[in-house]
């Protein structure tokens, strides 16, 4: 059976002819040309029969000559005054139009071009601002936004990839030396030797574990087991868990919870995960003889939980970067330590996945450093009826 073709697809390939210029300057000759067509018409049919009866009023006979030159006169004085003022109000419509036609076209081209540069690459590209009104002005800027993340994400994949391949290749190179010594009989199986397999093989353990934490905590949103949270009980869990290595290394950890502070909601485990996290920085970045504290006081809508050390502090110009992935402002120190430079970054995503902020401060090198987590804090829980029967807690910021 012979199925006719559709005519669909001849639409747009012609429609594709004519730019956007071109369509709006024939829409203004459209308009200019019905206002001419309109013009003339109401000239032609009204102006005369107005103009006769006008002179009948002043005492011109009917059908006299007097009458007949007058409207003679009345016609062409009315084709030229009207022809040569639509003929330039044309002609300076028609020149507006194209003006603004190619200004728009310029602008649409140019956000086109520089759509196509994004799409192979280029995100160093941006477009100026048209200056053809709020819309046009918000779409450069929402573009230039645009480029501008898309730029963040692709130099955080890159240096992601790098600092991946960097964490890696060390304890890999490593365990591949020693098994080649081991190998070539230099040197022995000896306890010294399995313990350097045993930590550069935890060491990839670890920075496995931290990676998988990483990424659960940065998709945390839609798994977070909530429940109402007593600040205090935050930190005591918190700081209970870490002293015996507070102890250990010689530092002082103290503690201050102001009371009557209101109650959190969130993931009980998750928080305590983030100060665990801001509480071994403390600890790896003070010294013995040191001083950590860890306090909550309500300040506002907010919970503030701090964690202020004394240790090494950091300059100025890190600060900003602290929470990125896998950033250290002492590499060599940190690496040694243990520390793969996600700890903060894990720290970040849990806090603003329970809708907070965090923060760092410092005076700078060797004057210690406070972090602040400022969580949304909730008045007592209301009650609501589940379908099982049962009432349960919700926070007010569900309530309507």
């Amino acid at each position: 059976m012979n199925l006719p073709r559709p005519s669909a697809a001849v639409g747009p390939t012609s429609a594709r002819r004519y730019g956007l210029g071109a369509r709006l300057l024939l829409a203004q000759a459209m308009v200019l040309l019905a206002g001419v067509a309109t013009t003339a018409v109401i000239a032609a049919v009204i102006g005369p029969p107005l103009f006769r009866e006008h002179l009948h009023r002043a005492g011109v006979p009917a059908n006299s000559m007097e009458e007949l030159h007058a409207e003679e006169a009345y016609v062409y004085a009315t084709a030229f005054s009207v022809g040569g003022a639509l003929a330039v109000s044309v002609l300076a419509a028609l020149a507006v139009s194209w003006y603004v036609s190619r200004r728009l076209q310029r602008s649409v081209a140019e956000v086109a071009s520089a759509a196509r540069a994004v799409a192979h690459g280029d995100y160093d590209i941006r477009v100026s601002s048209p200056r053809l009104g709020e819309d046009f002005d918000a779409l450069a800027d929402s573009f230039n936004q645009m480029a501008t993340r898309l730029q963040t994400v692709d130099e955080t994949r890159r240096r992601l990839f790098s600092d991946l391949a960097h964490e890696i290749r060390t304890p890999i190179a490593v365990l591949q030396a020693y098994i080649e010594a081991i190998g070539d009989g230099v040197r022995s199986l000896d306890s010294d030797t399995t313990a350097m397999l045993n930590d550069q093989t935890r060491r990839l353990v670890r920075f496995s574990h931290d990676l998988s934490a990483l990424t659960k905590a940065e998709e945390s949103s839609a798994s977070l087991a909530y429940a109402w949270i007593n600040p205090a009980d935050l930190l005591d869990g918190a700081v209970t868990a870490a002293r015996d290595r507070f102890i250990t290394k010689g530092v002082v950890l103290n503690t201050h919870a102001d009371n009557g502070l209101p109650q959190l909601w969130g993931d009980t485990q998750r928080l305590l995960q983030v100060l665990g996290n801001l509480i071994d920085n403390a600890l790896r970045h003070t010294d013995a003889g040191g001083v950590v504290q860890v306090a909550a006081i309500h300040q506002g809508a907010n919970v503030v939980i701090s964690v202020a050390d004394t240790g090494t502090g950091i300059a100025a110009e890190h600060l900003e970067r602290v929470f990125e992935r896998f950033y250290r402002t002492d590499s060599a120190r940190a690496r040694d330590e243990g520390g793969a430079g996600i700890g903060l970054a894990i720290a970040k995503a849990l806090v603003e996945a329970h809708g907070g902020t965090i923060s760092a401060s410092s005076p700078g090198p060797g004057a210690g450093t406070t972090f602040r987590i400022a969580l949304p804090a909730e008045d007592r829980p209301a009650v609501e009826s589940t379908s099982s029967g049962t009432r349960r807690p919700r926070p007010l910021s569900a309530r309507h």
